[in-house]
């Protein structure tokens, strides 16, 4: 008898791959890392982990970010020679941040699981 998918765990190790994988080139790397915590936050709801919350606000500030990034991207950037000012680089300030944010609180979360079961 073939035991079947635990799809919710799944989706959730998917997410994480596609943040991880992701960072190599943050620019191009964006159109992996935003479904990949799209993915992340629908696992970890599915899973009733404790951080949901936590990484669908990360995904929220993640999408923004991407998108600013694209936006200002098809402006042709931002500083230099552009005629935006460096001060529209905050616009993508919400990417990097709800990455970090996502990371933080995976690494939060396999500290505290190690240590529950080593302790039970």
């Amino acid at each position: 008898m073939s035991a079947k998918p635990n799809w919710p765990k799944i989706i959730f190790i998917a997410g994480i791959v596609g943040i991880l994988i992701g960072i190599l080139d943050p620019m191009e790397g964006s159109l992996v890392i935003a479904p990949g915590s799209v993915l992340l936050a629908l696992g970890a709801f599915l899973i009733h982990d404790r951080y949901k919350n936590i990484f669908l606000a990360s995904s929220i500030l993640i999408i923004i970010g991407v998108f600013a990034l694209f936006y200002l991207s098809s402006l042709g950037g931002f500083g230099g020679t552009s005629s935006l000012s460096w001060w529209w680089g905050v616009t993508i300030l919400p990417y990097p941040i709800g990455w970090l944010l996502a990371v933080v609180f995976l690494i939060i979360r396999m500290v505290k699981k190690g240590s529950v079961q080593q302790s039970g």
